[in-house]
């Protein structure tokens, strides 16, 4: 037999070598002794999640966890279907019937679906009601399609009852776990976002009527998501809404395995890769215990939907957002989802203004799903990250986080007390500004964003949109995260309009390019994430200030750019000259430390860590300001 005692201590010895070395490492880029270090190398070396959960920098065999079972037995963490197909991997769901600019005619409706399924598509999610499609059109729109092997969700906000009993007698009897319907009734998380919905008694109507082919309820993660809802947050306010629905079934008649089969369950899945793949697992271990402590483990399978997150979409540099959804898709395909949604790469744009033929975006949406499955053969493998030590603990600590935060919400009452006390709203809303600070410090980078702007882009969309939330698959409370950044490149693109430039800046670059080009470099991405150009004259000196700032135009903001050393020589002169010159705010690049002549100060210091929206903002009020 192995010597269990000995292995454990050889695993501590190694890492204690390796902690050993991470701390003359850190030691020497910190240019410190080893004793002198704030903490252990594995503290400084982590990672805080915005749930307050520790990455660590390295997981071995001493993270090792118990083996969380079989796909499709207790407590599902693995998969909820053991006989899912590995050659088709989960279900490639494209949404039909949103305004497009495509025809919506059934009969149109109807060929677009056809030809999607001939091209990959295995599930279909249909936008039913007001400037959608009309209950009674369901029939010719799913003409030709093979219900019993082609899953269907519906999404009919307010019409969801007439969907639904228009969409029943399109059925098979029955259904396999990866083929079952669902009527999307989504009463209890819509009371939160604020989509149009449904009365509670009458989804719960519904679902009593349902048969083993159509799940009626949709617990909807999405709905918090959107609108700033962490990880840990989307999972537990989830159970929590899925407890009360399993609480009002049970009361209207069902029995706990029927009313457990009355629910499928839809989350957001981002471009967070691990994140997801763990979000995923969770969901089901959390409901697996549910069903436990309800008395029937074994129906406790989640059915989950994936969709990539609208919140992580931008409207500025979209190309972007295609990464963005593949790294999404992964995450949601590695952790188990059963069906899959990818929102077109334009999808933060309002229909009516894209400027993209749809039917690339779809086509690149589907395509991003295909390539995944049938060329990386990312779902050959149930469960492929199951085993890893990190891919384990994070599923164990988001697992662990969500289900105390939902006893919290059940010691409140419930779901429905928490929400109509507005508890639910304010954990949200904290979350959503902690968020937007992190964004606003650049601590959370943005590619195309609030990192690497293209000022020279052209917009897809109408200029003052960063606030739009009427996209399909939306709701009122949508808060993307680049918003706070397009808000301001919305202004500059207006300031474009009215005087035929963009709000402009001058750098004042100090001594040659090897000293101030990471400085002007740095500068000029914070401007422009601002949409504020910013002028490089080139290499000046206090004599030669004055000539730039006229040849720029004489803009109200200018930015000294220097290493510090330059700083303390050259940058007394070029302050003054500037000022001279009728620059109303010259500031300074780099941290306040950096200029220790008592002659004269500039008027604000530019470098990591600050908050870029409020001085972004701060700048553009001087500058649109200045006659």
């Amino acid at each position: 037999m192995p010597d269990t005692h000995s292995d454990l201590q050889d695993l501590e010895t190694s890492y204690q070598q390796w902690s050993d070395s991470a701390a003359q490492v850190l030691a020497k880029s910190n240019r410190v002794d080893v004793a002198d270090l704030a903490d252990s190398p594995e503290a400084l070396l982590s990672t805080i999640t915005p749930d307050a959960l520790v990455i660590k920098p390295l997981y071995t065999r001493r993270d090792e966890l118990d083996e969380p079972g079989l796909p499709g037995s207790y407590p599902f963490v693995r998969g909820s279907d053991a006989t899912r197909d590995v050659n088709m991997g989960w279900r490639v769901t494209e949404r039909f019937g949103d305004p497009t600019g495509e025809p919506q005619d059934p009969k149109a409706l109807n060929a677009a679906i056809l030809e999607a399924l001939d091209n990959g598509v295995s599930g279909l999610w249909l936008a039913v009601g007001e400037n959608a499609i009309a209950p009674e059109q369901l029939a010719d729109v799913l003409a030709g399609v093979f219900l019993d092997l082609v899953p269907v969700t519906i999404d009919a906000g307010a019409a969801g009852i007439e969907a639904a009993r228009a969409t029943a007698g399109l059925l098979p009897d029955t259904a396999s776990l990866s083929t079952v319907a669902s009527y999307g009734l989504a009463p209890l998380t819509a009371a939160l976002s604020g989509r149009p919905t449904v009365e509670l008694a009458d989804a719960i109507a519904i679902a009593k009527e349902s048969g083993p082919a159509v799940r009626a309820i949709r617990v909807d993660g999405t709905d918090f998501a959107l609108g700033g809802a962490t990880d840990v947050q989307e999972l537990a306010f989830t159970v929590a809404a899925g407890v009360e629905y399993l609480r009002e079934l049970t009361a209207a008649g069902l029995g706990i395995d029927n009313a457990l089969a009355q629910l499928t369950f839809a989350l957001s899945a981002t471009d967070d890769q691990f994140g997801t793949i763990a979000k995923f697992r969770a969901i089901r271990r959390l409901w697996g215990r549910v069903a436990e402590v309800s008395g029937a483990p074994s129906a406790g399978a989640a059915i989950t939907h994936g969709v990539t997150a609208l919140t992580m979409m931008s409207q500025r540099d979209p190309w972007v957002n295609m990464l963005r959804v593949t790294t999404a898709t992964f995450g949601a395909g590695v952790g188990g989802a059963d069906q899959i949604t990818v929102l077109p790469f334009d999808a933060a744009i309002a229909p009516a203004d894209r400027t993209t033929n749809p039917s690339f975006s779809r086509r690149m949406a589907r395509n991003t799903q295909l390539l995944l499955l049938e060329e990386s053969n990312v779902a050959k493998v149930i469960d492929p990250a199951g085993g890893s030590w990190f891919v384990e603990s994070l599923t164990d600590s988001l697992s662990v986080a969500a289900w105390s935060l939902f006893q919290e919400i059940e010691t409140k009452g419930g779901y429905r007390q928490a929400l109509s006390e507005g508890w639910i709203g304010e954990q949200i809303t904290t979350s959503l500004e902690a968020r937007d600070n992190a964004v606003a410090h650049r601590t959370t980078a943005l590619t195309g964003i609030n990192e690497f702007p293209n000022l020279g882009e052209k917009p897809l969309g109408t200029e003052g949109a960063a606030d739009v939330a009427d996209q399909p698959a939306s709701a009122p409370n949508l808060a993307r995260i680049a918003r706070p950044f397009e808000r301001l490149r919305d202004r500059s693109d207006a300031y474009l309009a009215a005087h035929g430039r963009r709000p402009t800046a001058i750098m004042l670059p100090l001594g040659s390019v090897a000293e101030h080009n990471g400085r002007t470099t740095f500068v000029a991405n914070l401007l422009a994430a601002g949409g504020i150009e910013a002028v490089n004259p080139g290499p000046l000196d206090g004599d030669s200030v004055a000539a730039a700032i006229s040849a720029a135009g004489n803009p109200a903001i200018a930015v000294l750019c220097a290493a510090n050393p330059r700083y303390a020589t050259d940058g007394a002169p070029a302050l003054a000259a500037a000022r001279e010159a009728g620059v109303e705010t010259v500031l300074l690049a780099g941290p306040a430390k950096a200029w220790t002549d008592t002659a004269g100060t500039p008027d604000g210091f530019l470098q990591i860590g600050i908050d870029a929206i409020s001085t972004l903002t701060d700048l553009l009020d001087k500058i649109e300001a200045k006659k």
